[in-house]
């Protein structure tokens, strides 16, 4: 694929990604990786991404007086996120592109559906001693296989009923870690070089440029609407990538 076309791809997919994230306030990583994986393997995808989920989800956990606490609440999972993410990626130098694709897509699927179906579970006190490790290691596997680490680990901090800034600032400081741990693996893989530094530049300038759009336009438009095409629209991608790894 010629070069600029890659950097066009990154633009538009960044832009749309950052604007989402400026809406909602999650989803940057998911449609940035997910719109590239259409043009690139998902390793290649997730390498790009890392920056700019780096600084976007660095801000979101500072912002806010729970850090420290929210750390010792979580640092089970934040353990196991490095873990699983740092085990899955011995696979990552020899990783199937159409393999890794499917993955990607059915990743996609299994987040688009959670968020139509919109389960209502929660943890208890009790239960969240045992299950953050084992959460946040499939987090962290489901990370390196795919570049996406929203699952299981999102739906698991929403089960523990927090308030909303606590949930924010919590979900900011697990989506750091990960971004952490799958640039680290992808370093080892050899998938980051200095070949990437163009990409990652636009899409830090175009995630910031659209997360800035996006909170502008937050109050225009009613949140419940744009999270349900948001999902219809994330459950289309998800369904094209994984038949076109299939195919």
């Amino acid at each position: 694929m010629h070069s600029y076309a890659i950097l066009a791809l990154t633009a538009g997919a960044f832009l749309l990604a950052g604007f989402v994230k400026g809406v909602i306030g999650l989803g940057l990583p998911t449609v940035g990786i997910g719109l590239l994986g259409l043009m690139m393997s998902p390793a290649q995808a997730a390498a790009i991404m890392v920056a700019p989920a780096l600084i976007t989800n660095v801000w979101q956990a500072l912002v806010g007086k729970s850090l420290l606490p929210l750390i010792k609440r979580i640092w089970p999972m934040l353990a196991g996120i490095c873990i699983g993410t740092f085990i899955a990626a011995q696979w990552l130098p020899r990783a199937n592109s159409g393999r890794a694709t499917v993955w990607l897509g059915l990743a996609l699927i299994a987040y688009a559906g959670l968020g139509l179906i919109k389960l209502d579970f929660r943890v208890p006190p009790a239960a969240e001693r045992w299950l953050s490790l084992p959460v946040g290691a499939l987090t962290g596997a489901i990370t390196a296989a795919t570049g996406v680490y929203v699952l299981p680990g999102t739906p698991y901090l929403h089960a523990l009923q927090l308030d909303r800034h606590q949930l924010v600032q919590m979900l900011g400081i697990s989506f750091t870690v990960s971004t952490l741990a799958l640039g680290a693996a992808l370093m080892r893989a050899g998938e980051m070089g200095m070949s990437l530094a163009a990409p990652v530049i636009i899409a830090i300038v175009a995630s910031l440029a659209g997360m800035t759009l996006g909170q502008r336009l937050r109050g225009r438009v009613p949140e419940k609407t744009f999270r349900l095409w948001f999902f219809i629209g994330l459950l289309g991608l998800g369904l094209h990538l994984a038949l076109r790894g299939l195919l």
